[in-house]
């Protein structure tokens, strides 16, 4: 068996096992693309969740604050209503604005803290919404990837193996030749040549379309291993194409002669 032939037969097992990875690759890029949008999400709600804490937090500090002026207020009202004189009626009472004034400054705080905690509350209940279906459609594509993996375990196993024994007959140089090209142009590192037209020997490069010259031909027809001078993939001729290519072809006199008969 020629190298060439070698090839095509390493190359369509190749083919297949990019197939059947393909679709495994595509579910795992899919579970991953989730998995990093629910990451993000997680983020978003620990964020919240903290700013959360916080204006509560600050909520409970305020409203204490508060509560200690109010009980200062209470105290200075008793003792304004036992002042003695003028002088420290109105010290008391200057006293009783001062403290009013911190207490609807914690009171303007909490009120505050309170708005924005309900902002906070309100981005939360979206973002876990969003989480909790993200979470499902992250369950959804893990089972999803982890079946496809499944299901073509044994016959990428089996086309595994195929392929070393094939790799294993083919001499290094041209193995490295062909696993290079297929890095580079994947399915179209080799291509069949196909016939234009018989009688006049034309050839073209099913790959990238270009004609195919008479000596090209004749090489791949004699087994050598051949590179389209266009696009470099690996050229080979299928057994139909090969078996019309070598078919002796009837001259036109005799087409005439046959005719006329």
């Amino acid at each position: 068996m020629s190298v060439t032939k070698q090839l095509v037969e390493l190359f369509r097992v190749d083919k297949q096992l990019r197939g059947l990875k393909s679709r495994l690759e595509a579910a795992e890029r899919f579970h991953n693309q989730q998995s990093t949008q629910l990451g993000d999400l997680d983020k978003q709600k620990a964020a919240l969740e903290a700013q959360h804490k916080h204006f509560k937090v600050t909520i409970a500090t305020e409203d204490g604050e508060a509560a200690r002026l109010d009980a200062r207020i209470a105290v200075i009202r008793e003792q304004m209503n036992t002042a003695k004189t003028a002088k420290e009626y109105n010290a008391f009472l200057t006293e009783l604005n001062n403290y009013k004034t911190e207490k609807q400054a914690a009171e303007d705080r909490e009120i505050e803290a309170m708005q924005k905690a309900e902002g906070v509350e309100k981005q939360l209940g979206a973002i876990k919404t969003q989480h909790d279906e993200r979470g499902k459609i992250v369950v959804s594509a893990k089972s999803d990837r982890d079946q496809k993996e499944s299901d073509i375990k044994d016959r990428v196993a089996e086309l595994a193996a195929q392929r070393e024994q094939l790799a294993a007959g083919i001499p290094k140089a041209e193995l490295r030749a062909f696993e290079r090209l297929v890095e580079m142009r994947g399915d179209e590192a080799m291509a069949p040549v196909e016939v234009l037209d018989r009688r006049a020997h034309e050839y073209s490069c099913s790959a990238c379309m270009m004609t195919v010259t008479v000596e090209t031909a004749n090489s791949l027809i004699s087994g050598k291993l051949v590179n389209c001078p266009s696009c470099s993939c690996i050229l080979y001729i299928e057994e139909a194409t090969l078996a019309a290519a070598t078919k002796p072809v009837k001259k036109k006199g005799k087409e005439k002669e046959v005719a006329a008969k």
